[in-house]
């Protein structure tokens, strides 16, 4: 029975122990070989299975997203999905690395004349892909000296337990907002780099802990994982405990900050001056981004610049905003002819969506703001759109994340659509913060009569994912494609983080990784806010991920018709 109330577990200090001697104890007797990893990614998938109908309802309750939305489906998309997918495309990895010494690869590395390696990661060999997403695809941008360098790094798969000698112990502190985040942070560590894992949950969702303790057993079983709960204090008690080796967080440059240079800021401003951080162990991190959705001008056909309209508004609207990778500047052509009636379309499409309750800590407080306003209702914000945002005026809305459902847009002067990419990809390199995610919708026509002029823009863009007219959070989602911030953030700017998770297919020195697509797709994308019965395909997309097959194929292609 789901109870009405979020679970709160044994945040004591003898609950924290318990779950560190109990890693420790089972310390010298882990391995993880490769076999051992598939098995236990397997094992994994069957018992996910078992926990998502649970996993989605306790979600749902905590969003306050009722029974009958259409939202339900962000939660089975972002959570049990997600990490199926994860593992499934793991195991097949892992499968073909024991067959033939190196990961599936669905097409040969191409060298580009930016200096990359062109390697394609999606669509994913065994998943069904180019049916399922049919017209998109991605690539992993390798920066390599040596042309001829090995794709791969395979070293982490050497991580075993030998001569009684342990597994590192990574301390993984958890995000509050998409579910599927602690989860694949956690097998990435466990399953990839050969870790054991303390995961403590972030106070935002710890209702997922027995849901998290059902999905990932075989882990617990194996004594590789334990996950706590508790506050910030518990949290900064774990940072400083001497068993732990390694920390990952996913959350925000502040609470990076605190945990690697100190409480206050001047205790911060004096240890980076001298180089002194508080913190003597590994810390990788995933930290946020303003996110910008650039729009080279030129020509759309309505049913283009209607499709792209919804496009903004799905990464605005998913998750009530509540997300490191929605969209919060739109760039455009001050001449753009269709700039007035695009961003109209965007206006219209939010104004049809009903406000979402504003379920994570501080939202009412950064609406106002962000948007320069009280909110008339604390408890459900309204989407906002700021038109002709400008960064002397209203600098936070360019170099802060607001993390709260506030979007804005700015306008760059160019004589033609060559010079504002340019100008565009300077603008946000330099004058917006964060080097996570960034999209570039492009007319057909410069697309195919520019494609130097694209691929320049591509690489000069300082971000960890870059997506051609679709949001993103795809690169997140499909998981072969490394996540994480550009290369170049340190401990002293860390920027949007230290490097990725999801590299499925174990890439060495990926910069970016690149998702390609049309102006419209068809079937309609599930993650569109006015996709009539998401939901159904979501379960539908979990099946298939569990347990590929034909008919778990067909079964998809009928709940994309009728739920």
């Amino acid at each position: 029975m789901i109870q009405q109330q979020p679970y709160v577990s044994d945040v004591s200090a003898p609950a924290v122990t318990q779950a560190l001697s109990e890693l420790a104890s089972a310390a010298p007797t882990v391995t993880l070989s490769i076999q051992e990893r598939m098995r236990l990614t397997r094992e994994c998938l069957q018992s996910l299975s078992g926990a998502a109908r649970e996993w989605v309802e306790l979600s749902c309750q905590a969003k306050r997203i009722p029974e009958g939305s259409t939202v339900r489906a962000e939660e089975v998309l972002a959570g049990p999905v997600s990490v199926a997918r994860f593992l499934q495309v793991l195991l097949l990895s892992l499968k073909s690395i024991e067959q033939t010494g190196q990961p599936p690869l669905s097409g040969s590395p191409l060298l580009s004349g930016t200096g990359h390696r062109r390697v394609p990661v999606f669509p994913a060999s065994g998943m069904f892909d180019s049916l399922v997403f049919f017209g998109l695809k991605a690539e992993a941008w390798l920066k390599q000296a040596d042309p001829d360098g090995g794709l791969f790094d395979l070293s982490v798969l050497e991580k075993s337990a030998v001569d009684g000698s342990a597994l590192p112990l990574t301390l993984v502190l958890g995000a509050g907002n998409v579910s599927a985040i602690p989860a694949t942070d956690v097998l990435t560590k466990i399953l990839q780099d050969g870790e054991r894992v303390l995961l403590k949950m972030n106070p935002v969702n710890e209702y997922l802990l027995p849901v998290f303790e059902q999905a990932f057993q075989p882990l617990i079983s194996a004594g590789l994982l334990r996950i706590v709960c508790g506050d910030g204090s518990t949290g900064a008690a774990l940072v400083e405990h001497p068993a732990v080796e390694r920390i990952h967080i996913t959350g925000s440059t502040q609470t990076h900050d605190a945990i690697v240079w100190g409480n206050t800021a001047e205790e911060r401003s004096r240890r980076k001056e001298q180089n002194q951080p508080c913190l003597n162990v590994p810390i990788t991190s995933e930290l946020g981004n303003v996110s910008p959705w650039i729009v080279v001008p030129g020509h759309y056909p309505e049913k283009q610049l209607r499709f792209q309209a919804e496009n903004v508004v799905a990464s605005i609207v998913n998750n009530a905003s509540f997300n490191c990778l929605a969209t919060k500047l739109i760039v455009t052509a001050a001449n753009w002819k269709q700039r007035d009636h695009f961003l109209a379309l965007i206006e219209q499409r939010l104004s049809e969506i009903p406000p979402r309750y504003a379920y994570y800590p501080g939202a009412a407080a950064r609406w106002e703001r962000f948007a320069g306003e009280a909110p008339a209702e604390e408890h459900y914000l309204p989407w906002k759109l700021i038109r002709n945002a400008d960064p002397r005026e209203t600098p936070h809305l360019f170099q802060e994340e607001s993390f709260v459902c506030v979007c804005a847009e700015t306008a760059l002067e160019a004589d033609s659509a060559t010079e504002f990419l340019e100008r565009a990809v300077t603008f946000v390199n330099q004058d917006v913060w964060g080097t996570l995610c960034a999209t570039i919708t492009v007319p057909n026509e410069f697309r195919k009569q520019q494609t130097n002029q694209l691929e320049q823009a591509i690489a000069r863009l300082n971000y960890g994912a870059v997506a051609i007219n679709h949001w993103p959070a795809l690169n997140y989602a499909f998981m072969t494609t490394p996540w994480g911030g550009a290369p170049g953030g340190d401990l002293r700017d860390v920027v949007s983080g230290i490097g990725n998770v999801h590299n499925t297919y174990f890439l060495s020195d990926v910069e970016k990784t690149v998702l390609f697509g049309p102006l419209t797709l068809i079937p309609y994308p599930v993650w569109f806010p006015s996709h009539p019965h998401p939901e159904a395909v979501g379960w539908r997309l979990l099946d298939l991920y569990t347990q590929p097959s034909m008919g778990g194929l067909m079964r998809v292609g009928l709940s994309v018709v009728k739920p």
